[in-house]
């Protein structure tokens, strides 16, 4: 697998509220993201995960908010998967400024359909 370089994120107008703050449902947002720059990254990207007949739909997401982030500040998400079992597979997120501090974590957890979401296992490798 190629290295992963955590995904950054430089945040936008519109994903702020009144006051500036980013509203909590752009980190759901952001963990897709960055789990689509990790597949990029891992020379397999999305589309042609697809293009081979597998989904990974999301069975469940959390997010624990620590600080808040603000318009026009960048934030960096990593990612790490903790759990894989050939079918379903969790993935952990931190979400901090460039500075190292935290303003989330979260997790996600997924698992392997076909084309008609009919589940599949896949191997481990």
């Amino acid at each position: 697998m190629k290295s992963f370089t955590p995904y950054t994120h430089k945040v936008r107008y519109y994903e702020t509220d009144k006051m500036g703050i980013v509203h909590h449902s752009n980190y759901i947002k952001w963990f897709e993201d960055a789990r689509l720059h990790f597949l990029e990254c891992a020379g397999y990207p999305y589309t042609q995960m697809e293009a081979d007949g597998i989904m990974i739909p999301v069975h469940s997401v959390t997010c624990s908010y620590k600080t808040a982030v603000h318009f026009g500040e960048t934030v960096k998400i990593a990612l790490k998967i903790v759990s894989f079992n050939g079918f379903r597979f969790k993935i952990e997120y931190l979400v901090e400024t460039e500075d190292g501090i935290v303003n989330a974590t979260g997790v996600s957890e997924h698992f392997f359909t076909d084309v008609n979401l009919k589940p599949i296992r896949t191997e481990k490798k």
